[in-house]
Parts: C-alpha cells; sequence; structure tokens
C-alpha cells in the first residue's frame, strides 16, 4: 500500500517557502528535527547559528517534553497511558488544554473534527496486518466506541468509557507549533518560522506553500494547517482515507484537501481535518476574522 502522509505534504509545503526579501541578507538560525515522529524546522530570522544554539536547544527540550504527553508511539506517554487504561488521574495541563480546544473544534465542526475516532484507525490497521479489507462487523464495533461528547475530562482525571481511545493527531501538531513559537515568542524574537508537522509564523511577510498546489500565501504573524483526505490511505485500493466520518466509520470527502489559516495552529489543525468533509455551507460559516479556508 503506497501512501503519502499528511505530515510529508506539509513538509513538502514548508520546504517551498519563499523567504522575505529584506531577510535574504540576514543571519539567519536553523532547525530540523523530529515532531510527533515527523520532519520538523524552525527558522530564526537576524540570529546566527551560534547565537542561536542555546535557544534550539531549549526548543528540543520543550519538544521531547510534549511527546511524552502526546505521542501514540511511546508506551509511557500521558496519551498512550490515557488510552490503555481508560482513565489518567491529574493530566497534564497540556493534555486539558488540547481537549478543551478539541472541545470547541467539535462543536465548530457539527461533531466533525471528533479525536474519538482512535478505534477506527486500529480497525483499519488490524485488517491490514491481516491482509484483508476491514469488515462491516468490524466497522461498526468501532462506531459504537466514538463519540468526543462521552468524553469527560477536567483537572482531576480524564475518563474515557470502556474500549473508547483517543487520538489527537489531528491537533496536537498543531498544539506543539503554537508551543514553540510562544516560547520564541517570550525570549523577545520577532521574525521565526516554526514547523512541527503545521507551520505558524513570528513576522509579516512570510510565503507560505500550500501542499499540493502550485499556490502560495502570505502569512503574517499567523497559523496554516492542510489536511489531505487521501494523505493517508487505509485500504488496498486507494479509497479510504485517514480522515473518518465520525459514526459511520468512512465517508466520500468533500473535497480532496483543505487548508485553514488562524491565529492558532492547534485550531488550523482541528479544522481542516474536519473542513475536507464539511458540506460548502457549513465550511463558509468556519470563515470570519481570524479564519481562513482554502479548498481543492
Amino acid at each position: 500500500m503506497s501512501t503519502l502522509t499528511r505530515r510529508r505534504l506539509l513538509t513538502i509545503s514548508a520546504a517551498a517557502l519563499a523567504l522575505p526579501g529584506r531577510a535574504a541578507l540576514a543571519a539567519e538560525a536553523r532547525w530540523q528535527g523530529q515532531a510527533l515522529g515527523a520532519h520538523a524546522s524552525l527558522h530564526i530570522r537576524h540570529l546566527s547559528q551560534a547565537e542561536g544554539a542555546p535557544l534550539l536547544a531549549e526548543v528540543e527540550a520543550e519538544l521531547a517534553r510534549l511527546e511524552a504527553i502526546f505521542s501514540l508511539y511511546r508506551s509511557d506517554s500521558a496519551l498512550v497511558r490515557l488510552n490503555r487504561r481508560g482513565r489518567l488521574d491529574l493530566p497534564p495541563p497540556e493534555l486539558l488544554e488540547v481537549l478543551t480546544l478539541a472541545r470547541t473544534a467539535h462543536a465548530m465542526t457539527g461533531g466533525l473534527f471528533d479525536p474519538s475516532v482512535q478505534p477506527l484507525f486500529a480497525a483499519y490497521a488490524e485488517a491490514g496486518a491481516a491482509g484483508r479489507p476491514c469488515s462491516g462487523a468490524a466497522l461498526e464495533r468501532a462506531c459504537g466506541l466514538t463519540g468526543f461528547g462521552r468524553v469527560a475530562f477536567d483537572a482531576e482525571a480524564i475518563r474515557l468509557e470502556p474500549g473508547m481511545a483517543l487520538t489527537l493527531n489531528g491537533i496536537a501538531q498543531g498544539f506543539i507549533t503554537d508551543r514553540i513559537a510562544g516560547l520564541l515568542r517570550a525570549r523577545g524574537l520577532g521574525e521565526v518560522l516554526v514547523d512541527m508537522g503545521e507551520i505558524a509564523v513570528l513576522g509579516t511577510g512570510w510565503r507560505v506553500g500550500i501542499a499540493g498546489t502550485a499556490r502560495r500565501v502570505t502569512l503574517d504573524n499567523h497559523a496554516i494547517a492542510t489536511s489531505v483526505a487521501l494523505g493517508t490511505v487505509l485500504d488496498a485500493k486507494g479509497r479510504i482515507g485517514h480522515i473518518f466520518q465520525p459514526g459511520s466509520g468512512w465517508a466520500e470527502p468533500a473535497r480532496a484537501q483543505a487548508s485553514v489559516i488562524a491565529d492558532s495552529a492547534a485550531l488550523a489543525d482541528a479544522l481542516s481535518t474536519a473542513a475536507v468533509l464539511m458540506p460548502e455551507a457549513a465550511l463558509r460559516a468556519l470563515e470570519g476574522d481570524d479564519i481562513r479556508v482554502l479548498t481543492v
């Protein structure tokens, strides 16, 4: 099964950045690494690599700390422990912040953004490992375990109903992008591009390419996230993508891809995930002074 993941598409997009003209002769500290298993990068204007080294070390430490909360691939992460046990007492505040934002995005999208679809991923993964299509019975069971409204959380604990599990892949990259951008802003930096799976910029005049298209947009102190309906395919025929219609397991997407520009990379991340499924009228209803939607 050949796949081009959503994160890879975003990396291609970030690699196509056109630099602000005034910065062409300026120093720039750069970093490349990993965030939640995907390629990540930073560009910090007006700092040499040596000047930026202490900041980049601080970024790496913060990334490691956030990985320990949100990763689905670390057996000791807070999210994996929650999914394994169905309950997480005294959860990290960052996890509560993401769940609170997810609740907002869930409401804004009429329930189409739903982090509780992890059982659907598991059903397709199990079928794929066995070399067979995912059965209707397996999908029905998985759908019965979805519904973000059934997830309870507060400062004391996060509680899942038996069999439920969460994936935060549609929002955690954006949240981490925001956190790194905020860390660098707090250090007094004003011209930065952060790509931690989603893109956020500090400063003005950053030209960013939209994944899979020739289109570019200018970002001024904003973030952008792009979701591709078939960015990762889950069946041998390449028809079923990684963005699910909650409650039904899979539905024909309304569009091939969607990008959202917003103040927050986490919100842009969540909304772009749902946007590939949303009817046109609902999609346009999302737009406002601080949210812009671009579709293909």
